[in-house]
């Protein structure tokens, strides 16, 4: 499970990156690098190359040196909004909100040299790379986002922008696991009417979905009330449309019960994340 993960050290702080995006500058970074923001964490890459991240030539060097990485960022509102940093400048810039940052939920690259990030603390992030036109989606998933299918949504803006599915490469990182993560049985229903939208029989429909390989949802001791597996249902909505598994990897690690590594909104209560990023080529 652990074979597509590796941790990195900067000045002694841990960062996660999954060799499925080697091709890219990414990593999902721990609460240790908090209150840094990305921008500073962009100037981690634009400063050295870490250890397990691809190495390059000189004549890649100079072209570095010549392009400052940008970083984008956005306001999370748990919605499926795919922005491109030109669609966020633009939004920025019609609403006269220079100061500001353009609500969405993911962000997908439209030149190289771009950084986007996703924040989380217990919410999935995915990271996205198509290894053939270099372009990168940072995804803030968590359970609203995914009942509303943003990594689905996500997929489409790479496909629209000429990519084939066969060419990306995903990485969904750290977040609370499913035996972690209590939540009421509509809010259930809800996210798993996305992986099986032709059930009706509303109860039914997690029943079937507990019988599942690696189930999405397992039953929980309290009535009304089941565990969720959210990157696991990631997952699932990846596979329906045609992606392999080969090309996603899950973090095996649960923000909730790595407190040493991670926030976690529901272990604490505390408005704080640790942020995931990945550099467009």
């Amino acid at each position: 499970m652990n074979q597509h993960w590796h941790w990195q050290t900067w000045q002694n702080y841990s960062y996660l990156t999954c060799d499925l995006l080697s091709p890219w500058q990414h990593g999902f970074f721990t609460q240790e690098f908090y209150p840094r923001t990305p921008e500073d964490l962009t100037s981690i890459w634009r400063l050295s190359y870490p250890k397990g991240l691809p190495q390059v030539n000189a004549s890649d060097q100079d072209t570095a040196s010549r392009s400052p990485i940008t970083a984008y960022r956005v306001k999370q509102i748990h919605g499926n909004l795919v922005l491109t940093p030109q669609e966020i400048t633009d939004t920025l810039h019609q609403h006269h909100l220079a100061d500001k940052l353009a609500e969405a939920d993911a962000i997908i690259s439209d030149r190289p040299q771009q950084s986007v990030w996703a924040a989380s603390a217990d919410c999935t992030p995915v990271l996205i790379g198509d290894v053939v036109t270099g372009q990168v989606c940072a995804i803030h998933a968590g359970w609203r986002g995914t009942a509303q299918k943003i990594v689905p949504q996500a997929i489409a803006r790479f496909l629209d922008s000429g990519s084939e599915k066969s060419a990306l490469r995903i990485a969904i990182g750290p977040a609370i696991s499913g035996k972690m993560y209590q939540v009421d049985q509509r809010v259930a229903i809800e996210v798993s009417q996305t992986i099986m939208p032709d059930n009706n029989l509303e109860p039914e429909i997690l029943n079937k979905l507990k019988q599942l390989p690696n189930a999405p949802i397992l039953d929980d001791q309290l009535s009304g009330k089941v565990r969720l597996n959210v990157p696991r249902v990631n997952q699932i909505q990846l596979e329906q449309p045609g992606i392999n598994l080969e090309q996603i990897a899950i973090a095996p690690y649960c923000t909730f019960q790595k407190q040493d590594l991670f926030f976690s909104y529901r272990r604490t209560g505390e408005k704080k994340v640790q942020w995931s990023g990945i550099v467009s080529k």
